[in-house]
């Protein structure tokens, strides 16, 4: 039995817990947060009875609601017809009283169980801690996927394909009666960063059944034999759930060539993927989505008919798609510009790039303390998205006039040929990305000069050139080599001894005879870059169609 002062303890401690919760539900802040937007909306009905103003927040209080909104993206104009009072963000004091209060219980907790002597205690601090919760080791479970389709933008041809797959989990029989069986496998096939993931979860919630998901990476173990018992674990878990999806991510970490260079583990992890593949039944209501980024790497055998029946490519979205992602992604951010605008100067980028894209946009906008995000926003951070954020070097009077000439180069040669850009900054060493997409000769070629058009352009003024040449250089070799050894576009299909020297100085000579010929608008161009850094392709286009 207890005694009294045990009890008196136990009471003590009830009421402090409750006494915190009771702090905890009074003065916590239940605003709802609001975009700029939404504020508009609600000052313009006039449903607003108390605005109050504090350093972090603009709290709106209606007949019905609580809202908030940072005060960093409205103004006091907002608020001229209204009485507003000023507030304090008390949240903090209130939020360390109560870690205060906790911290004292836990205390007095612990030095009452150190009292009473429990040999528990004792017996866990003793016990070796030999069966560690590791990812590897835990219980496989069904996650809740939460995206639907129509949380992602473009990929119609994709959702299209996937609809079946759908359709057949919700109504299997339909399927049984006519004598067709569901596919063991569809393997997504794309560059890194279009979706395939998000694809994954979405055909999941479109079909209502247990999604189970696991990267390739998960079944790499130490020891020999764990892995293929995870894989085992994670069909069985499947099976006993269906109708259900396996989804494998990376699944090249597992699913590799067998090359004959003994790896006993790696080979006992794909086998047994290649066995739970082979013995469930199509009607067994299981399915196996699996994505990679290096189709060419992986086992023949995990590809033939039967396992993976289906194969699925997640291209680079076009500029359509482009238009659709971005408008979802656009869907809460304040904005007033034209998503094709956007979608015409984002051509190479992934789903995922796109996202950052406006994520920074939106962050830009909000730092330099406007309403809403415009294309300028979109101009400023799109190379930080492209190429990471370079801290500028500091440069003397007379680099900075050798880097201005190159890049004025650079911007007209690029403009002349039309090649995709949509603004130069003189603290960006590169102008347009290199592409993988299959050019022609000329459009190779143009590439090749705009590269040399800043050396050619400080030849003609100074004779000289900067160090920082060397990239565009480099690239522009690396090129020329491709065309002639790769691509067979030489003097015949074949390329012949030096012929990549006589290849690279013939255009070098014509990008410096075009220069010569345009040096007027060049002269333009630095003097803008001169003042502003930057300069638009529009911009050159104009001075361009003011001489030719």
């Amino acid at each position: 039995m207890l005694n009294s002062k045990t009890n008196r303890i136990i009471l003590l401690v009830s009421a402090f817990f409750i006494i915190a919760l009771i702090l905890f539900a009074v003065f916590r802040d239940n605003a709802s947060f609001i975009t700029l937007k939404n504020a508009e909306e609600i000052l313009k009905n006039n449903s607003v009875e108390k605005v109050v103003v504090t350093k972090e927040y603009v709290y709106l209080k209606t007949k019905k609601d609580f809202y908030k909104i940072a005060s960093s993206q409205v103004t006091p104009k907002m608020f001229v017809d209204y009485k507003v009072e000023v507030g304090s963000d008390s949240n903090f004091i209130v939020y360390a009283l109560y870690l205060v209060l906790i911290l004292g219980l836990g205390s007095l907790a612990f030095k009452w169980l150190e009292k009473r002597n429990f040999q528990f205690l004792n017996t866990n601090a003793a016990r070796p801690s030999s069966n560690l919760n590791t990812d590897a080791s835990a219980p496989i479970e069904a996650i809740k996927s939460d995206v639907t389709f129509s949380d992602i933008g473009g990929i119609a041809d994709v959702k299209m394909e996937l609809e079946e797959i759908i359709d057949f989990m919700r109504n299997p029989k339909r399927y049984k009666s006519f004598g067709a069986r569901l596919p063991r496998g569809v393997l997504l096939v794309g560059p890194p960063g279009v979706g395939k993931t998000m694809i994954a979860k979405a055909v999941a919630y479109e079909s209502g059944v247990p999604f189970y998901y696991q990267s390739g990476a998960s079944f790499v173990q130490i020891y020999v034999g764990m892995g293929a018992m995870r894989v085992h674990e994670l069909f069985a878990a499947a099976k006993k759930n269906a109708p259900a999806i396996i989804f494998i991510d990376e699944i090249d970490a597992v699913g590799k060539k067998r090359d004959g260079q003994r790896n006993d583990e790696r080979e006992a992890t794909l086998n047994q993927l290649l066995t739970e593949m082979d013995g469930f039944e199509g009607s067994s209501g299981v399915i196996v989505l699996a994505a990679t980024n290096k189709i060419e790497v992986l086992d023949s055998a995990l590809l033939r008919a039967g396992r993976f029946d289906r194969r699925i490519f997640v291209e680079l979205p076009t500029k359509s798609e482009r238009e659709a992602i971005l408008s979802k992604y656009l869907e809460k951010v304040p904005h007033e510009l034209d998503v094709k605008t956007v979608a015409n100067m984002t051509v190479g980028f992934n789903g995922a790039s796109l996202a950052a894209l406006v994520n920074e946009a939106a962050l830009l906008s909000l730092r330099q303390k406007d309403f809403k995000v415009t294309i300028e926003h979109f101009h400023q951070v799109k190379d930080k998205v492209m190429f990471g954020k370079k801290k500028l070097l500091i440069l003397s009077e007379e680099q900075k006039k050798y880097r201005i000439t190159y890049q004025a180069a650079k911007a007209v040669c690029a403009t002349y040929f039309d090649l995709a850009f949509e603004k130069l900054m003189l603290s960006n060493e590169k102008l347009t990305p290199t592409t993988n997409e299959p050019l022609i000769k000329h459009e190779l070629e143009a590439r090749i000069k705009m590269l040399l058009s800043g050396i050619a352009a400080c030849s003609i003024k100074y004779n000289e050139h900067a160090s920082s040449a060397k990239d565009d250089l480099d690239e522009a070799k690396e090129l020329t080599k491709k065309m002639l050894e790769e691509y067979g576009m030489g003097m015949s299909l074949i390329q012949h001894q030096k012929e990549e020297d006589v290849h690279i100085q013939r255009l070098y000579g014509e990008t410096k005879q075009l220069l010569e010929s345009m040096i007027v608008v060049v002269n333009l161009v630095e003097k803008v870059l001169y003042e502003r850094e930057s300069i638009t392709k529009e911009e050159v286009k104009k001075y361009l169609d003011e001489v030719l």
